[in-house]
């Protein structure tokens, strides 16, 4: 059917190491008789979710932690960040309440930053390119955008989520957050307009780059 031309094969079958001779290799095998092809190029193997102790969740041993509860509390975000920023390969998930609520307060240092961008009047500019850029901060930033961005991706295709998310909230927080946004500030409160006009072009253009490479861990934030 065309339903089947469409969907089969597919390119990354995501599981848990639990059911891999249960599901993937009967899949598998399924799939090569029937269809004559594997249903799937890759199979991304991801860690099982623990309490913080190490221990497997049981409603018996009272240690579930309840996703619906977490999202109330700290945003579908924070959590959907915690997952990825620890879904280091091969280790399992140690899930504590406050790693969750550190990542809901690094949601806040972006709305903070987005918000201190907004009240310095820095606006998107069309057509700006950011290889003109003048002022040595100005240029710092952008080549540590674009490095950031290099690092993400490979991370991303490479199926290595815990090194993409760590790579944006490093830059994120600590280059953009904490160097250049303070090293700014006395160009946005100077009388060099040129340089005004370029600083705040500039932080508008990281700040798209942000929300891009945060896309797919922050959604709802980023739009």
């Amino acid at each position: 059917t065309n339903i089947l031309k469409r969907h089969y094969k597919t390119d990354v079958l995501v599981t848990g190491f639990d059911i891999i001779f249960f599901w993937v290799a009967r899949m598998m095998m399924m799939g090569m008789h029937f269809m004559k092809e594997v249903p799937f190029q890759d199979v991304y193997i991801h860690a099982l979710v623990r309490d913080e102790k190490g221990a497997k969740m049981s409603k018996s041993k009272g240690n579930v932690i309840d996703p619906l509860n977490l999202i109330d509390q700290f945003g579908a975000d924070a959590l959907r960040f915690t997952l990825a920023a620890m879904a280091a390969q091969g280790r399992d998930i140690k899930l504590a309440t406050s790693r969750v609520e550190g990542y809901r307060n690094f949601a806040t240092k972006l709305w903070n930053a987005s918000r201190f961008a907004e009240m310095n009047e820095c606006v998107r500019v069309a057509g700006f390119d950011p290889k003109a850029a003048k002022a040595p901060i100005n240029r710092w930033i952008i080549g540590e955008a674009a490095a950031a961005v290099a690092e993400t991706t490979a991370a991303i295709e490479a199926y290595r989520f815990n090194d993409a998310a760590n790579a944006a909230y490093r830059f994120v927080w600590n280059v953009f957050c904490d160097w250049y946004l303070e090293l700014a500030k006395p160009l946005f409160m100077g009388d060099d307009e040129t340089a005004k006009a370029e600083t705040r072009a500039t932080t508008a253009w990281t700040l798209d780059v942000i929300f891009k490479l945060l896309h797919p861990f922050m959604p709802f934030l980023t739009e």
